[in-house]
C-alpha cells in the first residue's frame, strides 16, 4: 500500500494519560517483539534493539512528543501472577520503576476492560515492572475509576547527609534511586520561576554521584544508578511536603513522582515523622498532589502506598514517513 506515492510509514497506535498533570503514553501496537524470558531481561533487550528503540525515540522526540515525554511498552509479565508487564521510558532511555506510569495503568487497565472490576469497589492490577511486581489498587465508584493506590516494592533508607558537590543529601530508594535534598539548602524553591535552577542543580547532584557506592544496587547491577534528583521543602509541616524530581538528564516531572514518593516515605518513617497507616501529602510543582502512607515493614524497608489520578487524555495513531528527513525526530532542551 503506498503512502503519497511513497514506501509504507511506520505505525504506532497509543492511548495517553496523566497523573497529576505529568503523560504517560502506553503504546498499543506497533512495536517489534522484544526478547526475553523477564520484563528485566526484555529492558536490556529494548535497549539494545534498533527497530525497537526506534519507536521509543519516535514517540518521544520532537515533533510527536517532548523532552519531558514519558511511557510504556507492554509485555508479557514473568508469570501468571501479574496481568501485564511494563517497560517504562522516557527520551533518554528505559526506567526501572514509574509510580506515574503504574497509577496510569491502573486506570487504563480497568478502563479499557483489559482487567474486570467492580462496579463500586477495589481491584487489584499486578503488573511486572523491572524493579519488581508492583500494584495499582484500583477504587471504582459506580462503574468510574475515582483513584489509584500505587503499592510498590519495598522502599529503603540507603544513606544520609552524604556530600554530592557543594550539598549533603539523603538517598533512599523507592523501585529507583534517588537522591533528596531541601530547597533552602540549595538557596531554592519549588517554583516554576525557579525550574532552571532546580533543574541544574538535579544535574549536578546526580553526577555527583553516578558511580558512587550509593548508586549501586546491592542486588543487581541493572538496576544501579542514581535515577534523579528530589529537591523538597515543607507547605504546611512534615506530613505536608511539595517537592520537585529532576530526573534521566534534565527531565522534569510535573507529578509529585510516584516513586520518588514511596522512597520519601522511607526517610520520615526512618525520620520517625510518619507512623504506619499515617497519611502524608506530597505536591508537585505545578500544584498537583498524592497521597502516601506506610503500610507495613518488610525484611528489605517498608511497603508504601501513594495514592493519586489519572485521566485519559487521547488516542493516538502516529506515523512516520521513511521519506521524513528528520527521522524519529530531535530533542531541542
Amino acid at each position: 500500500m503506498a503512502f503519497y506515492g511513497g514506501p509504507v510509514p511506520t505505525e504506532v497506535r497509543t492511548t495517553d494519560y496523566h497523573t497529576a498533570g505529568e503523560p504517560f503514553r502506553i503504546v498499543l501496537d506497533g512495536v517489534p517483539h522484544i526478547p526475553g524470558a523477564t520484563v528485566r531481561e526484555r529492558r536490556e533487550a529494548a535497549a539494545a534493539t534498533e527497530d525497537v528503540d526506534r519507536v521509543r525515540r519516535m514517540l518521544c522526540h520532537e515533533p510527536r512528543g517532548h523532552a519531558d515525554m514519558y511511557g510504556c511498552f507492554l509485555v508479557p509479565p514473568d508469570d501468571d501472577g501479574a496481568a501485564l508487564g511494563v517497560l517504562f521510558w522516557h527520551k533518554d532511555g528505559y526506567s526501572t520503576a514509574c509510580g506515574h506510569g503504574t497509577i496510569a495503568l491502573g486506570a487504563w487497565a480497568v478502563e479499557s476492560g483489559r482487567v474486570e472490576a467492580p462496579a463500586d469497589g477495589v481491584v487489584d492490577v499486578r503488573m511486572d515492572v523491572p524493579s519488581g511486581r508492583v500494584v495499582a489498587r484500583v477504587r471504582v465508584v459506580d462503574g468510574v475509576v475515582q483513584d489509584v493506590g500505587f503499592r510498590n516494592v519495598p522502599a529503603r533508607v540507603v544513606a544520609r547527609r552524604i556530600r554530592a558537590g557543594d550539598v549533603e543529601v539523603d538517598v533512599a530508594w523507592g523501585g529507583a534511586l534517588y537522591a533528596f535534598v531541601p530547597a533552602a539548602r540549595l538557596g531554592l524553591r519549588v517554583v516554576p520561576d525557579d525550574l532552571p535552577a532546580l533543574i541544574a542543580a538535579g544535574r549536578a547532584i546526580k553526577a555527583a554521584l553516578d558511580g558512587t557506592e550509593v548508586s549501586r544496587h546491592p542486588e543487581d547491577d541493572r538496576l544501579s544508578g542514581i535515577y534523579g534528583t528530589v529537591v523538597h521543602e515543607d507547605a504546611g509541616g512534615p506530613l505536608d511536603q511539595r517537592n520537585v524530581a529532576i530526573f534521566a538528564d534534565g527531565e522534569v516531572d510535573r507529578s509529585p513522582t510516584g516513586s520518588a514518593t514511596s522512597a520519601r516515605t522511607a526517610l520520615l518513617a526512618d525520620d520517625g515523622v510518619l507512623a504506619d497507616g499515617q497519611v502524608w501529602r506530597n505536591a508537585s510543582i505545578v500544584g498537583t498532589r498524592f497521597e502516601a502512607r506506610v503500610l507495613g515493614q518488610a525484611a528489605d524497608g517498608v511497603l508504601t502506598e501513594v495514592t493519586g489520578t489519572a485521566f485519559r487524555t487521547g488516542e493516538h495513531r502516529f506515523l512516520l514517513d521513511p521519506r521524513d528527513p528528520l527521522g524519529t525526530g530531535f530533542v531541542l532542551r
